[in-house]
């Protein structure tokens, strides 16, 4: 059984920004969720429990951990790592394995911690990683055996130390009683007069225990101390799903332009996704769809062989096969399309549903509406859903003509076959199969003239 420990207290002061550092978002989530999905994977495979370690702007980070489901430690002084991994140890899970992880080093991989927890089931292990520029971190100094004795710091390390490429992560690895054995004896005597888990080192070493150290990927280990390196991160993890899309078969265009956020983005294979769009978790998208330059995707769902041409936005929306949207169309939150539906040039849905075959191709606004199947809906209509204080329905049946620039004032009800009549104000129910038809007989007035500006 795990205990995992996610150290999240730390203030980021480096971020300069009112939001606490583990809250700051990387693809399309926080920095402490990512860590926190992949600890939930390792708890899935070996059971246990994970636990958070909040401190500065706890009043964001606590709501965000209880959010996942998982208990906030608080710690009211950030006195060191060492200290904070005391506030959250349980002392009864003696039998159980301890892992140290960090809210701000979302890129550690699951491989790299199965090692590391292999390496540390009955002794202290450290993930390291092995860089081409080791400056700022702590050296891993190895004996003879392989095993580690010790890390020193780079401000402290000789020129011989420094030469070392080897260095620590942070990330730890031990029998829950290890730690239990090994905290007490922490001492803060240091310019910070914080209690350091590194210390455990040296102590575990001193009561006769090896050191394990298990070498991981350089992106394991990396952290994001500030804006800068938290673009660079951005930059990584984004590589990394545009690859995934790609291997699975489906089409980037111009890959470095299309941005993957969030952790559900299904693509199934032979779509095709055209430059400078953005994906926004959870994303369920089926076999043979185009995805039109400059699109924006949020919450959605597209079924196979639909068309998102350029320039659409979609929220929290479902379309169904053969569909055809956009461009410069927009899918509010509530919208269903139906298979072989058209939404088209500069319209807005809102809490609609669309039977198949139906269309609204043109500046068309329609907001709180049930719509049935072989539907035209003229260009410029508009449901006027909103009457100031509540929003009322509109319902359309099948195979009806709305004509252009109807108003479809609500709460009203068009019958199965009904067409109204282009610019006409429909204020009440139309039965089944009628016309309907609001508009002023046309006048003409003999002898009219335009005003003129004066020319004073």
């Amino acid at each position: 059984m795990l205990n995992i420990v996610v150290l999240a207290a730390g203030k980021g002061s480096r971020m300069n920004s009112s939001t606490p550092k583990v809250l700051h978002h990387l693809a399309g989530e926080p920095l402490l969720g990512h860590v926190v999905r992949i600890a939930q994977q390792l708890i899935d495979q070996h059971g246990g429990t994970i636990r958070v370690v909040t401190g500065h702007g706890s009043d964001q980070v606590d709501p965000y951990v209880q959010s996942l489901g998982l208990d906030a430690v608080h710690q009211a002084e950030q006195l060191g790592t060492g200290h904070a991994l005391q506030t959250a140890l349980d002392q009864e899970l003696t039998e159980h394995q301890t892992l140290v992880l960090y809210g701000d080093a979302p890129l550690v991989r699951i491989a790299d911690l199965q090692l590391l927890l292999k390496a540390g089931s009955k002794s202290l292990a450290i993930l390291t990683a092995t860089v081409s520029n080791p400056t700022g971190y702590g050296r891993i100094i190895r004996d003879e055996n392989n095993l580690i004795t010790g890390i020193v710091e780079h401000q402290d390390a000789t020129e011989k130390q420094r030469s070392i490429s080897e260095i620590n992560s942070g990330i730890y690895a031990a029998p829950t009683a290890l730690f239990n054995e090994l905290l007490p004896y922490l001492a803060n005597q240091n310019s910070q007069g914080e209690y350091y888990l590194t210390d455990c080192v040296q102590l575990s070493v001193r009561a006769g225990h090896q050191v394990n150290g298990v070498t991981g990927s350089d992106k394991s280990i990396m952290g994001a101390n500030d804006l800068i390196q938290l673009a660079e991160l951005n930059q990584i993890v984004q590589e990394d799903r545009r690859h995934a899309l790609m291997r699975a078969g489906v089409s980037l265009i111009d890959p470095s332009t299309v941005f993957i956020n969030g952790p559900t983005i299904n693509i199934a294979s032979d779509t095709v996704i055209e430059p400078q769009v953005t994906l926004n978790s959870p994303i369920i998208i089926g076999h043979n769809v185009i995805i039109g330059f400059g699109s924006y995707l949020a919450d959605a769902r597209i079924g196979d062989n639909t068309v998102i041409k350029p320039y659409t936005m979609v929220e929290s929306a479902s379309i169904g096969s053969g569909a055809q949207v956009g461009p410069f169309a927009r899918l509010r939150p509530g919208t269903t399309l139906s298979d072989a539906t058209h939404v088209g040039n500069f319209c807005e849905t809102k809490n609609v549903w669309l039977g198949e075959g139906s269309k609204v191709n043109h500046l068309t606004y329609i907001g709180d509406a049930t719509i049935g199947s072989d539907v035209n809906i003229g260009a410029g209509t508009i449901t006027c859903n909103y009457d100031g204080v509540s929003k009322h329905k509109t319902i359309i049946g099948n195979d009806v003509f709305v004509g252009s620039n109807t108003s479809l004032v609500a709460p009203v009800a068009l019958g199965d076959g009904v067409t109204t009549g282009a610019g006409s104000v429909i204020t009440t129910d139309v039965e089944a199969g009628k016309l309907a038809l609001s508009r002023s007989e046309q006048v003409s007035i003999e002898g009219y003239k335009r005003p003129k500006k004066s020319e004073d």
